[in-house]
C-alpha cells in the first residue's frame, strides 16, 4: 500500500468493511511506518505567512491547530466515515461529547426534538434538561411505535434522535419507517449506533441521516480510553458541526485517537465473536430469569426487526430479576464477570442501570422507559462463553435462581 491509499476514496470504498477497518484512513510519513504515527502537537509550523494565511482563509490544504485538525486525528475520522459508509466525520473527546455535539450544532431556541424515550442515561438528561434550558422544545416518544413519530412532529420538528437497540432496555426502532418519515418532513435524524457499530449496522443504509458514537465502547473495545464520533454528509460536518466543535472544543486528543485506531484493526472480529458469546450466554441465562431483554432471542418482542437490520445481536443484553435486593445479590455474587458501568469491553462487564447509568434520571422517567429495580444490563465479552454460564450459573443458584 502507497503512503497515501489509505485516503483516496476511489480506492478504499471498494475494500470490504475488514479490510477497510485494518487500513482505511492511514497516511504514512516520509518514513514509511507500518502502524500509523502519533503526532502529539498542540499546533504546527509553517514556511512562510502567505501559507499559514491561505490555511485560515480555507484556500490551502493543511494543518493550523489540533483542536481544528491533526494528522493522527484525521487518519481516524476518514477510517470511521469509511466504515460508515459517510462521506465525513469528526471525533469527539467523548461520547457524550458526540451527542452533545450532533444535536446542539443544528439547534437553536425555538426549535424542537423529537426522542425516543428509551435512551442511555446523559441522552435522556440532554433531551430532558439541557435542551430546554435553551429553548429547544423536546417530546419523548415509545421508539418501537412507528407512528409515534410522524404524530409527535411540530411545525418547528428539526431531529429525530434514537438510539437502536436502545440502553438497556433493548429496544429496536425501525430505522427505514421512522427514517423515511423523517425525510418526508425535511428532519435530520441522528442515530446513537454504540451498541451495534457499524460492523453489525449502519444506520446509514436505512436513510439516517446523522450516525453518532461512544467510540469508548465497541470501537476502542478494551476499556482504555474515552472517544466520540460523529458521521454524516461532508455538508453537514463542515457547515453544520465544524463551526461548533472548533469554537466549543470538545476535540479527541491524538493519544486517544491512537488507541481507537489501533483498536479498530479488531473491531470486525471482536464483534462478531462478541455477539456469539452473548447468543450463548443468553439462551442459558433465559431459562433461569424472570424476564430476558435480548434482541438476538426469538423471545424477543422485536427479534425478526432486530435481525433485519443488523448483522448479529451485538455483545450486550438485559435481564429483569424480581427486585433491586435480589439484583444487587446476584452482582456482589459473581466471580468471574466484573461490576461495571462501561459496555463494548472485551471484558464480561455487568451493571444495575437504575442506579448507575441511568441514576441521573428522574424515577417516573425510568419507569415510563422500562428500566426498573431489578434490571441488570450485561456486556458479553471474548472470555469461553463456558466459563461465562458457570460463573452465572453460581451467582443465579446463589441467588435463588
Amino acid at each position: 500500500m502507497k503512503k497515501t491509499t489509505g485516503f483516496d476514496r476511489s480506492t478504499t470504498r471498494h475494500w470490504h468493511p475488514a479490510t477497510q477497518a485494518v487500513r482505511g484512513g492511514t497516511w504514512r510519513s516520509e518514513h514509511g511506518e507500518t502502524s500509523e504515527a502519533l503526532f502529539l502537537t498542540s499546533g504546527y509550523t509553517y514556511d512562510d505567512a502567505e501559507t499559514v494565511a491561505a490555511r485560515f482563509a480555507g484556500e490551502e490544504a493543511g494543518m493550523t491547530y489540533s483542536r481544528l485538525q491533526n494528522p493522527t486525528v484525521a487518519m481516524l475520522e476518514e477510517r470511521i466515515a469509511l466504515m460508515e459508509g459517510a462521506e465525513a466525520c469528526r471525533t469527539q473527546a467523548t461520547g457524550m461529547a458526540a451527542m452533545t455535539t450532533a444535536l446542539l450544532c443544528q439547534l437553536s431556541a425555538g426549535d424542537h426534538i423529537v426522542a425516543a424515550k428509551a435512551a442511555f442515561g446523559s441522552c435522556r438528561w440532554l433531551v430532558d434538561q439541557l435542551c430546554p434550558r435553551f429553548g429547544i422544545e423536546t417530546t419523548v416518544v415509545d421508539g418501537r411505535d412507528n407512528d409515534a413519530w410522524e404524530k409527535a412532529i411540530k411545525s418547528n420538528t428539526k431531529v429525530f434522535f434514537f438510539e437502536t437497540p436502545a440502553n438497556p432496555t433493548m429496544d429496536i426502532v425501525d430505522m427505514k419507517h421512522v427514517c423515511s418519515v423523517a425525510q418526508a418532513h425535511g428532519i435530520t435524524t441522528v442515530v446513537d449506533n454504540a451498541f451495534a457499530t457499524s460492523v453489525l449496522q449502519r444506520p446509514m443504509d436505512f436513510g439516517a441521516d446523522v450516525v453518532a458514537y461512544s467510540a469508548t465502547k465497541l470501537m476502542e473495545g478494551q476499556g482504555r480510553v474515552l472517544a466520540g464520533a460523529v458521521c454524516g454528509t461532508e455538508k453537514f460536518i463542515n457547515d453544520v458541526l465544524l463551526p461548533f466543535q472548533r469554537n466549543t472544543g470538545p476535540n479527541l486528543s491524538p493519544f486517544n485517537a491512537w488507541v481507537v485506531l489501533k483498536g479498530l484493526e479488531t473491531l470486525d472480529l471482536r464483534a462478531r465473536r462478541q455477539s456469539e458469546n452473548a447468543l450463548a450466554v443468553g439462551k442459558f441465562v433465559e431459562k433461569r430469569v424472570p424476564k430476558m431483554l435480548h434482541p438476538g432471542l426469538a423471545s424477543h418482542p422485536q427479534h425478526s426487526l432486530a435481525m433485519s437490520q443488523m448483522e448479529a445481536c451485538g455483545p450486550i443484553f438485559s435481564f429483569i430479576l424480581e427486585d433491586r435486593k435480589q439484583a444487587m445479590a446476584l452482582l456482589n455474587a459473581l466471580e468471574l464477570v466484573d461490576i461495571s458501568n462501561n459496555i463494548g469491553d472485551s471484558r464480561s462487564l455487568c451493571c444495575h442501570p437504575a442506579s448507575t447509568t441511568h441514576y441521573s434520571v428522574s424515577a417516573e422517567a425510568r419507569a415510563d422507559m422500562g428500566v426498573v429495580d431489578g434490571m441488570l444490563r450485561i456486556n458479553i465479552g471474548l472470555e469461553d462463553p463456558r466459563d461465562l454460564i458457570a460463573d452465572l450459573d453460581q451467582a443465579l443458584t446463589r441467588v435463588g435462581l
